[in-house]
């Protein structure tokens, strides 16, 4: 057992992969000398060498460009987009080229690519520093989207993901980057696109994934002053949904209300209330309720406090379930 960061957990799990296969190669903005701005490839230049950890010209479509080029030829490229408002050059490479190639060809062709984003708010910054993507991602078709939540999933997420043939956009949730836990490196890792229970409940399913997972367990956790007992699953796989544990425990509990930080229009909260209505509906005592960032630009920093999804609105909003 190692206590690790999630930013540690990451640069191990990173290290892992380097070591288990040649092919695997790192680039992106300031990821060699530097570590990368949050210093998640710190060290991994000066022991694998530039030609397998590379610093790239600062351009996000280029990046994402080469390593589709790469993976053609046989590599596993992990590139890291420094920040999550600054994928939007590198779009259209994603989605009109690494999403397609196995499909275009006919499965004859791999596209074994991680794009690591570290993604959501929380951390002082500010427009295009503080986004949440990932709704653009999960709604095309082709591409595989994971988010880790803590740095046990974090350490082997990412060695799952570089495993992988498909292309995986890995988001990376920047505030919690400094939470530690121990790391058992000789355990075995849950698969990668599977969703994991991390407190039972009996009373309201609380369904969250990456930085507002957190959230959710600090709620459940003040929701016992009250009597009240609070289910909290961790997506942990946003595309493809795994939606086994959600319905088992929405089918027990009767309520769920989903958690995330991108605004709520056309967010993953509505995809998974969709799927809920769908399959739970004579399970349910109640509608399905969101609670999400708002519906505007990412706002400056001094007032992202009220921007951010918190415990309170979590709360509130499981008042207005049980209300029902």
């Amino acid at each position: 057992m190692t206590m690790l960061t999630m930013a540690k957990a990451l640069n191990a799990g990173l290290r892992r992969a380097l070591e288990a296969d040649p092919k695997v190669v790192i680039a992106g903005q300031d990821v060699g000398k530097l570590g990368g701005v949050f210093r998640v490839t710190e060290g991994l230049q000066k022991d694998f060498g530039e030609h397998r950890v590379i610093d790239s010209p600062l351009a996000e479509s280029g990046i994402v460009g080469t390593a589709v080029g790469m993976a053609l030829r046989g590599y596993r490229p992990v590139c890291e987009i420094q920040f999550d408002g600054f994928v939007y050059p590198a779009f259209d490479q994603i989605v009109s080229q690494a999403s397609r190639l196995h499909y275009r060809s006919r499965g004859l062709l791999k596209m074994p690519i991680v794009i690591r984003i570290p993604y959501g708010g929380g951390i002082g910054a500010v427009e295009h520093h503080s986004e949440s993507p990932e709704a653009y991602f999960c709604h095309t078709a082709g591409l595989k989207v994971v988010t880790c939540s803590n740095p046990v999933d974090a350490y082997w997420m990412i060695q799952q993901a570089v495993a992988s043939d498909d292309p995986i956009i890995f988001f990376e949730p920047k505030r919690r980057y400094h939470e530690r836990a121990e790391v058992d490196e000789s355990a075995s890792p849950v698969p990668l696109h599977s969703a994991r229970l991390v407190r039972p409940g009996t009373d309201v399913t609380l369904i969250a994934y990456g930085p507002m997972v957190k959230t959710c367990l600090d709620a459940a956790e003040a929701a016992t002053e009250e009597g009240r007992d609070l289910e909290v699953i961790d997506l942990r796989t946003l595309s493809p949904l795994d939606m086994a544990i959600v319905l088992e425990s929405v089918q027990k509990t009767g309520r769920a209300v989903t958690v995330h930080e991108a605004q709520l229009n056309l967010g993953l909260g509505a995809e998974l209330a969709a799927r809920i209505t769908e399959q739970c509906f004579y399970s349910l005592e109640a509608p399905v309720l969101r609670v999400a960032g708002f519906d505007l630009p990412y706002p400056p920093s001094r007032v992202e406090e009220e921007y951010l999804p918190d415990l309170d609105r979590v709360l509130d909003m499981v008042d207005r379930s049980l209300a029902y």
